[in-house]
């Protein structure tokens, strides 16, 4: 079985491995832990124990974290497995590299280690987002450089929205001012984001006070189907309400 490990800094998920682990244990352990970490913007530093007491994953469970592991990647900072278990300790040796997020083995004594390691790892960048479920809009907060992973997090929350529904009804870039991108490759993965999504986002609205801001709806109509308009950087709840609400019905054609 798996359960939720409370004993741990604030910030850290933690699993614990006992027995047989089965693809039930996958739906009411891992998967809500994961939805949370979605829902609320965040990505995830997680410790997994295996203690003596495991024995093996059965072949539904094998299948299950394969397929929760592919859907969720991108949500991952971190990753420390606790063991003392041979095939354990080497098999997630072997596939560490194939993680986008750094993984290290710890043994079972050095647990404490393996949580300072977690809280050591770099801050998370100065841009979080939330879905608002009842406007049905995603809110962007941006205070540092955008960059590659920032794009990939908020591609999977709006792909795991979109996967349900066909269309998002607005999304809302808060930022004092635009501290632009911390590389090329940044840029680019910017570029992709807009390019996969905007036809299914029905308004985009920015909050912000650099003149800049006041640019983007002129130049974006010619790069984006959406609707944009722009509010100042306290506006952000009126922003909000009117990327949230329903476009205007066209008037029927009489001809």
């Amino acid at each position: 079985m798996l359960e939720r490990l409370e004993d741990v800094p604030a910030g850290i998920s933690a699993v614990k491995a006992t027995g047989t682990v089965s693809k039930k244990d996958y739906e009411t352990v891992i998967e809500p832990l994961i939805n949370d970490a979605r829902a609320e913007g965040r990505r995830l530093r997680i410790l997994c124990e295996f203690g003596p007491d495991f024995r093996t994953f059965t072949p539904a469970a094998g299948w299950e974290d394969l397929k929760v592991g592919m859907r969720s990647l991108r949500l991952f900072e971190g990753c420390a497995l606790v063991s003392d278990i041979g095939w354990i300790r080497k098999s997630t040796s072997l596939t560490s590299f194939l993680m986008p997020c750094p993984v290290r083995v710890f043994g079972m004594e050095e647990r404490a280690a393996a949580l300072d390691w977690l809280t050591s790892l770099p801050e998370a960048p100065g841009v979080s987002h939330r879905l608002l479920h009842g406007p049905q809009v995603l809110v962007i907060e941006v205070e540092e450089p955008l960059r590659t992973q920032d794009f990939d997090a908020l591609a999977l929350t709006a792909d795991s929205w979109l996967e349900t529904h066909t269309e998002l009804a607005g999304v809302v870039v808060h930022a004092r001012e635009f501290p632009g991108w911390e590389n090329v490759g940044s840029m680019l993965r910017h570029v992709r984001f807009v390019r996969d999504h905007h036809r299914k986002v029905r308004k985009v609205a920015l909050a912000a006070d650099s003149k800049l801001a006041g640019l983007v709806p002129h130049i974006a109509k010619h790069f984006i189907q959406a609707e944009v308009r722009r509010f100042g950087y306290d506006e952000l709840d009126v922003a909000v309400a009117w990327a949230g609400s329903p476009a205007p019905k066209q008037a029927a054609d009489t001809g």
